[in-house]
């Protein structure tokens, strides 16, 4: 389509109208993506302008110079406009394993919940919510600006994690404890450091969450057991009621997947597919099978 509209203009006004609302856009200005991310958006910019124009673009061209002797950063930015307006950058590693973790990066999985979370605001709605193995952060801070929680924990257990987790939280605009206040407005928000390991029932249940959610967490069977063990201990936490889970899964291996399925059923937890959302509004790999699946937790007082 934007082929078919440069070769209906003669100018070039609406090329430059894309590089002033992309790579010259105040955010990304302010927030710079990865290098290697803008070179390869504006190469193809200027690909498209060169299959209908003999004339090159010298704004285009003076932008792919800048790039091209920018040094690519260990940490980039990634931003999103949401349909409310609201705006979501995040602080990444521009590589997929850094200081002996992927959890600096946002994975797929991430950004399929978020967008169900989207389409399901009241399953959040004046409720208190633990997210497990929070990563870069994305799906928290969508539902906190989206979905109108009451509290929200973003938990993981790096170091290195935790610290790029604050500065995100704090990047888009989220006061954290203790500098939070109880209002209408904003959830309270909360980073903590959790370890499913070592995580206790009284640890967990300090959070005392109304509903637990978990992104691209199933990688390998380690942490898959380390998870299932995780949910068990929460189910124990308050003898009233046990929280709602939901926890976004990428079909990468199956076997993992099986293992997973295979010890819920052991841990005695049923679980649920929840009805694919109709919108897509993050970049993702089409092609890639994702779920959200719901988890029943059963009540177990004696943990």
């Amino acid at each position: 389509s934007l082929e078919e509209k440069l070769r209906t203009s003669s100018d070039s006004e609406l090329l430059l109208d894309i590089l002033q609302k992309t790579v010259k856009h105040p955010v990304c200005i302010r927030h710079p993506p990865s290098v290697k991310y803008t070179q390869s958006f504006l190469l193809e910019l200027i690909k498209k302008h060169e299959v209908v124009h003999a004339e090159p673009l010298d704004e285009l061209y003076e932008a792919l110079a800048e790039v091209l002797t920018t040094e690519e950063p260990t940490q980039c930015h990634r931003s999103y406009v949401l349909p409310s307006g609201d705006l979501v950058t995040l602080s990444e590693s521009t590589a997929i394993v850094s200081h002996g973790t992927t959890g600096l990066v946002t994975w797929d999985a991430a950004l399929y919940l978020a967008e169900w979370a989207m389409e399901n605001p009241a399953a959040f709605r004046h409720r208190t919510v633990l997210e497990l193995g929070s990563g870069a952060g994305l799906t928290g801070v969508v539902i906190c600006k989206t979905c109108h929680p009451r509290a929200y924990t973003f938990s993981d257990c790096h170091s290195r994690v935790l610290e790029q987790l604050r500065g995100n939280v704090l990047l888009n605009s989220l006061p954290l404890e203790p500098e939070a206040t109880a209002d209408s407005e904003s959830p309270l928000v909360t980073v903590a450091q959790l370890d499913w390991d070592e995580a206790t029932v009284p640890q967990l249940s300090a959070f005392q969450p109304d509903i637990v959610i978990a992104a691209d967490v199933l990688y390998c069977p380690e942490v898959t057991l380390a998870l299932v063990g995780v949910l068990q201990r929460l189910s124990a936490c308050q003898r009233d009621r046990v929280p709602d889970v939901y926890v976004a899964c990428t079909m990468r291996n199956p076997e993992t997947y099986q293992l997973f399925t295979t010890e819920l059923g052991r841990a005695a937890i049923r679980w649920e597919a929840m009805p694919p959302h109709s919108q897509k509004l993050f970049p993702y790999e089409e092609h890639l099978e994702m779920a959200v699946l719901r988890l029943l937790l059963l009540r177990h007082l004696n943990m």
